[in-house]
């Protein structure tokens, strides 16, 4: 669907200003799709990407702090996500080794298995959904990225 479609308008201050609307927009429609399947699982993106964010970290255990600094909304509440996922048996807390006055968190088997089935179901989503071939892919990700050039 084209953006002046999705929200009924045609005026813009300039592309510029159309491509910003429509990166939002974009963003905001796949958060949207995603977030229905992650439903189906009991999970939100953020508790999604928490798990995500683990098992990248697969035999190792991580502190909040770590975690919420690779989250994708840096704003995000991390100790409460990790409190739901942990009432949810997906995650587990324990003190850390090197400090025991740390408290780090790793997944559970349990979160493990919800996780694959979640990634199945987003990756299927997506393949299903974005109408890219890969030299597109790697063409949007240069411009997002050249986007997001002055980040700090």
């Amino acid at each position: 669907m084209k953006l002046e479609q999705a929200i009924q308008s045609n005026k813009f201050k300039n592309d510029v200003h159309k491509a910003h609307l429509n990166v939002l927009y974009t963003a905001w429609w796949l958060k949207t799709i995603t977030c229905k399947e992650l439903k189906e699982f009991g999970l939100t993106h953020e508790q999604y990407n928490v798990l995500r964010i683990l098992k990248g970290k697969l035999h190792d255990q991580m502190c909040v702090k770590e975690i919420a600094s690779r989250m994708i909304e840096k704003s995000s509440n991390v100790p409460r996500i990790i409190d739901r996922l942990e009432i949810k048996k997906l995650v587990k807390r324990t003190q850390g080794e090197a400090d025991g006055r740390q408290t780090v968190i790793s997944l559970t088997q349990s979160g493990i298995s919800v996780l694959d089935s979640c990634t199945n179901k987003i990756n299927k989503l997506m393949d299903d959904t974005v109408s890219l071939n890969n030299q597109e892919a790697i063409a949007l990700n240069n411009l997002l990225e050249k986007v997001r050039i002055k980040e700090k």
